[in-house]
């Protein structure tokens, strides 16, 4: 675990427990697919280019499903992912389903995804003051 993993975790460990899986969660799911970047291009791979737009955009977010989330990411990824977190892979890819739409959305503020869209961690701080 590298420097910023350490701090990542010390900071996210202050949130209370939602909040704190959540984030951890999210820093996962972003770390394993190349970054906000290569979420949106599994999305749009995945058949959801229309729904990753959107958040992107700065219209209206179109919503994503639990299912959809599993295919797209793969359910053994999500297998994996929730058993580090100690949640049922339906629970999380229903989270993730709820809350990737509205991240997505705050890490692109001007409908384009920005050069230093790797800080997460500030991003997933602000949302969640």
């Amino acid at each position: 675990m590298g420097l910023f993993d350490n701090l990542a975790g010390a900071v996210l460990g202050k949130l209370d427990s939602e909040q704190g899986r959540m984030a951890q969660v999210a820093m996962e799911l972003f770390n394993q697919n190349g970054g906000l970047s290569g979420i949106l291009e599994k999305l749009k791979d995945g058949g959801l280019a229309e729904q990753a737009a959107s958040w992107v955009g700065k219209g209206e977010n179109l919503t994503i499903s639990a299912d959809q989330i599993s295919s797209v990411l793969g359910s053994g990824a999500i297998a994996e992912m929730a058993a580090k977190f100690g949640i049922t892979p339906e629970i999380l890819s229903g989270q993730i389903a709820q809350h990737l739409p509205n991240m997505v959305d705050k890490m692109t503020p001007n409908g384009e995804v920005p050069a230093d869209s790797g800080n997460l961690l500030g991003t997933l701080l602000s949302m969640l003051k």
